[in-house]
């Protein structure tokens, strides 16, 4: 089979969408599968192109058995609804124009958040009449109303009914959490079409590992208790929390908050750690994916941070993920939802109300007090990382997709390992 996937992220880009395609489509590779790629040129979050690119008209590169077709769009930073919207129809545009000079697909896929992506990809579909498939990572138009980006008005309507216009052509829907499908079926979008397949990690490069005693004497970190946070710095995300919360401890010495990655909402966080001196806050740019397991090595829990906005309770950070396989004890600091759900189902961790300083202020000390509880739940969370292995995600995704190439695209979800 052959798979045109149509993404904005993708490696050497870190965030979960460039991962999460990357390291699915290496299993469909390995499995003998041929995937197109178009996407753009790396410069997320940051809005610069990355060391070593230059934009061009075409660009076509093989990662890993993969054709990588780099595309031209106008970039900007992860911040400002404008710019991000120039960016993302721009996108749109270079894929709708390259698709047909790439090799006839079976199959179209596109995913969000990046929400033109999906239009793109439908538009494609169209051009190359094959079936196209949304994945769906975000309920994009809700989340950026959350988040204050978009008011509630005509605009955001328009972008709901191209939305819901989506979700009715496509062939299949694939959504990454449960929620995400009991919303498009209120909404009307056939339940069968629906596949649930939730995000994961590639258990070949997430494992267990001693701390980095060099990288935490660089950072100093050595000897010191380490709650981290690593991943986008986003408005979705209420990083200025964590340093509000470090602010009640900077009388702790022996504990520290970490925090690596980039976007939207970092300079915000970096001006208040300024702003109040904080050295217990220790803030690193965003580090090549290849990187990530060492500075998860720095830390004893993970931090799992969201907004305090109900629309945030329907989804899973991947990086709960990563830290469970890392062997690490997860601290959700969440809305009621999802997030929380597999944390407390794994027994993985503990679950906090979101934006409250004073009870991550707490939870970091009494964890620091007690290193057995801390332990306990590490152990419990390295044992549940199978349940959510990218394998099986490659693999219930596939399925999801030979289905729709036969033809049964509306009893998708009949095709997974374990149905819903």
């Amino acid at each position: 089979m052959h798979i045109l996937f149509i993404t904005e992220n993708f490696p050497p880009e870190v965030n979960a969408a460039a991962t999460r395609v990357y390291e699915r489509a290496c299993y469909w590779v390995e499995g003998g599968h041929q995937v197109t790629v178009l996407t753009c040129f790396p410069n997320f979050p940051q809005g610069k192109l990355y060391e070593g690119y230059k934009q061009r008209l075409y660009q076509v590169d093989s990662m890993d058995g993969m054709r990588v077709v780099r595309l031209p769009t106008y970039i900007a930073r992860n911040e400002g609804f404008m710019r991000r919207t120039l960016d993302f129809v721009s996108f749109m545009m270079s894929a709708v124009v390259a698709a047909p000079f790439q090799p006839r697909p079976d199959v179209v896929v596109a995913t969000s958040p990046q929400f033109f992506s999906a239009v793109g990809g439908w538009l494609v579909s169209r051009l190359r009449r094959r079936p196209f498939v949304f994945e769906l990572s975000d309920l994009w138009p809700a989340s950026i109303a959350a988040v204050g980006a978009l008011d509630k008005g005509w605009l955001l309507r328009m972008v709901e009914r191209l939305e819901l216009f989506l979700y009715r052509q496509s062939a299949s829907v694939v959504a990454l959490t449960q929620p995400f499908k009991d919303n498009l079926v209120s909404r009307g979008i056939p339940a069968g079409k629906i596949a649930v397949v939730i995000n994961g990690v590639d258990l070949r490069r997430y494992e267990p590992r001693p701390r980095n005693a060099a990288l935490a004497q660089k950072l100093g970190l050595s000897g010191r208790f380490v709650l981290g946070y690593i991943g986008t710095h986003g408005m979705a995300h209420a990083l200025e929390n964590i340093a509000h919360a470090a602010a009640r401890l900077r009388h702790r010495k022996d504990i520290a908050f970490l925090l690596v990655g980039d976007g939207a909402a970092r300079q915000s966080v970096v001006d208040l750690v300024a702003r109040e001196q904080l050295d217990n806050v220790v803030l690193v740019p965003a580090q090549p994916k290849a990187r990530m397991p060492e500075y998860w090595s720095l830390c004893d829990v993970a931090l799992i941070h969201l907004k305090n906005d109900p629309v945030f309770a329907d989804v899973i950070p991947s990086k709960i993920f990563e830290a469970m396989a890392m062997g690490l004890p997860l601290l959700a600091v969440c809305p009621q939802g999802e997030a929380t759900r597999i944390v407390a189902s794994c027994e993985a961790g503990w679950v906090i109300p979101p934006e409250v300083p004073d009870a991550l202020a707490d939870i970091a000390v009494a964890l620091c007090a007690d290193r057995a509880r801390v332990q306990r739940a590490a152990s419990r969370s390295l044992a549940s990382a199978p349940r959510f292995s990218r394998q099986r995600q490659a693999d219930d995704m596939l399925a999801v997709l030979e289905a729709v190439v036969e033809g049964n695209g509306s009893r998708a979800s009949e095709a997974l390992s374990n149905p819903e």
